[in-house]
């Protein structure tokens, strides 16, 4: 964590959501914080299905943390705790968790399942209950308040995985957009594509020769051994569910 805990960007949940657009704001430059409240609720999933990628389906506790490990890897911070309370000041907004941290950001995406309450003494923030409640926004995250956005379920967006990980991901990328970095294309392309042709590269791509290219394939069959190595537990049951 940053020694005045000051970020360009929270956020507030860690399920495929939340991590999904820590992923792409971290790699973009913006310094980034997830506080996560506990285990996001994919973890009761015995058996993920639909993910693409997975020809037989994922074990769900397997892939939250190959996530985890991405958004790590991209420089997003992640630490445990929850957010209670949330407000605006002139330059973001200030975030205050349960053990009493001050947390400030420029920017906050909310990704939490359907917790709200930190959310409500914030003017123009539109709360929807439909049994649970839900944050209104625009098709790509954005609230009624500048700066303050929301991803995945608490979007009203379907809970499938895959979906929920998607919007994350288009939150992420409209963050950067809004903010003073330059356009990021977030691509890694062969050698001499851009200045072969007398372009320069853009801002988020990057030109890799072949070497670089074969050592990051290798790297990247080495850390997929490492997960699928052995198996996985199993998924945690709902609470309200007697085992005995």
């Amino acid at each position: 964590m940053t020694e005045d805990n000051d970020y360009g960007v929270l956020v507030v949940g860690g399920g495929p959501a939340g991590l999904s657009a820590g992923i792409f704001t971290a790699r973009a430059g913006l310094e980034t914080l997830l506080v996560n409240d506990g285990d996001p609720i994919l973890r009761r999933n015995a058996h993920l299905e639909n993910y693409p990628g997975f020809p037989a389906g994922v074990n769900s506790h397997r892939l939250l943390d190959m996530i985890e490990a991405q958004a790590d890897r991209a420089g997003c911070e992640r630490q445990e705790n929850r957010v209670t309370d949330l407000n605006e000041t002139e330059t973001g907004f200030v975030a205050e968790t349960e053990d009493g941290t001050q947390i400030t950001a420029q920017y906050v995406i909310a990704a939490t399942k359907n917790t709200v309450e930190f959310l409500t003494g914030i003017d123009g923030v539109e709360i929807i209950d439909r049994g649970k409640q839900f944050v209104e926004t625009d098709d790509r995250g954005r609230t009624g308040v500048p700066g303050l956005y929301a991803a995945g379920r608490l979007a009203l967006q379907p809970y499938q995985a895959i979906i929920v990980a998607g919007h994350g991901a288009t939150v992420g990328v409209t963050v950067v957009e809004d903010s003073d970095a330059d356009f990021y294309h977030d691509w890694v392309v062969p050698e001499h594509y851009f200045t072969g042709r007398g372009r320069e590269v853009p801002p988020g791509c990057e030109e890799i020769d072949a070497s670089e290219r074969e050592r990051r394939e290798a790297e990247s069959i080495g850390v997929m051994r490492e997960f699928f190595d052995e198996p996985y537990p199993g998924p945690h049951q709902h609470p309200s569910v007697d085992e005995d």
